[in-house]
């Protein structure tokens, strides 16, 4: 899934169209207004596959290699030691022991949130939580409602399901029902779906705001010709660099202020990029290809597309700003608390983010702070899970 705003940039009329749409309605469903379906991104690490082998009915665990033209599965903790080593090799035989006990039929994919010696003990302004850190964000329980995480031997949450009678034609499709699942003390086994958003319910003026918002979205993308959102669909590549460009914003901490210089300075940007490109070849036939390259690029630079991209960005903004306050409603529900990790100490921030899912078509968009959790995740002053010792 892309982020919801560049949906703009990569979705073309209709994309766009559903970017929109998708914050009505979760605005409405803050609002009370109608029901919805909201999971919740963990920030865990690594992704796991879990389940029965459609071919031969045997329990297995897998990485994303499920997928390839010859699935890469393992059914004994010998072949998981035979293609993996170290924490993942751990991570993984764990699993192989512990998940058949949840009873799983089919096949479901999770994140691991926490395993040996993952669990730490802190006192975080004055109250002391179990903790885990498995990527960015350090997930903190409180130690009275810890007693479940504590006697676990691994955690997991789990937020896709397929179904199909072989590895090459599984659909997924969004969520799991764990209450399928049997019930284990040596899994902590949680579903990503936002169960209760009862507490996070807008109030009238906060709903007039987002409104007002998502109204100013709607008449810049009736502004905005339809050739350039179709041009850029039809471009990948340049889209790809323009988000490229944009996460350059992300990474420095900075919001995009003037669209119109925007547009100048990622003109300039892709310039310099290829440039670099061309110097470093060695021969004319190769330098010839990446001027090419750039030729292709830069025609969609005409006058009209550099006004409609101006357009875009301004469009985006506003996406990012509805997103926001959305964002900011749902972690006020969140069921424990997350951290971010310096050598200064602990800094409160949300949740990585959150899907919004469309029950009826089944699509879904993401919504993440990229100010907040992007930013977390490039920054190198943010102490990731795998930086240091287990045992936090």
């Amino acid at each position: 899934m892309t982020h919801i705003e560049d949906k703009v940039l990569y979705g073309g009329v209709d994309g766009t169209r559903q970017a929109i749409n998708a914050l009505r309605s979760l605005r409405d469903m803050l609002a009370g207004k109608k029901e919805g379906s909201v999971s919740v991104k963990w920030d865990g690490a690594p992704a796991i596959f879990a389940g029965t082998d459609p071919r031969d009915g045997k329990f297995f665990v897998a990485k994303k290699g499920i997928f390839n033209k010859n699935p890469k599965v393992y059914k004994t903790a010998e072949e998981v030691d035979a293609d993996t080593s170290g924490d993942l090799a751990i991570k993984l035989k764990d699993a192989l022991e512990y998940l058949p006990e949840l009873g799983i039929k089919g096949v479901i994919q999770g994140d691991f949130l926490f395993g040996r010696g993952d669990l730490g003990s802190k006192k975080i302004d004055n109250r002391t939580y179990v903790t885990f850190h498995p990527n960015t964000i350090v997930y903190a329980v409180p130690v009275e409602q810890s007693e479940p995480v504590r006697k676990a031997k691994i955690g997991i949450v789990w937020h896709t399901t397929y179904t199909g009678s072989s590895f090459e034609s599984m659909k997924a499709s969004y969520g799991v029902n764990v209450a399928g699942l049997k019930k284990s003390r040596n899994v902590w086994s949680q579903d990503a779906m936002l169960r209760d958003a009862r507490g996070a319910t807008m109030t009238a003026k906060e709903t007039e705001e987002v409104t007002r918002i998502l109204s100013s979205a709607g008449t810049m993308f009736n502004s905005i010709a339809s050739s350039t959102l179709r041009q850029l669909e039809n471009n990948q590549t340049l889209a790809q660099h323009i988000e490229q460009y944009n996460n350059t914003y992300v990474r420095a901490g900075k919001v995009i202020t003037n669209s119109k210089l925007h547009t100048e300075k990622l003109i300039k940007w892709i310039e310099k990029k290829y440039q670099k490109e061309i110097d470093a070849r060695k021969t004319e036939r190769g330098k010839s290809t990446q001027r090419k390259k750039l030729d292709d690029l830069l025609s969609f630079f005409s006058n009209e597309n550099k006004a409609n991209l101006t357009k875009m960005f301004e469009l985006q903004r506003l996406i990012v700003l509805a997103k926001l306050k959305l964002i900011n409603k749902l972690n006020s529900v969140g069921k424990y608390k997350t951290f971010v990790k310096s050598s200064n100490g602990y800094k409160v921030t949300g949740q990585e983010g959150y899907v919004a899912i469309d029950t009826l078509g089944g699509d879904a968009v993401k919504l993440v702070d990229r100010m907040e959790f992007s930013y977390n995740n490039f920054s190198p002053s943010i102490l990731k899970g795998w930086q240091k010792p287990t045992g936090r």
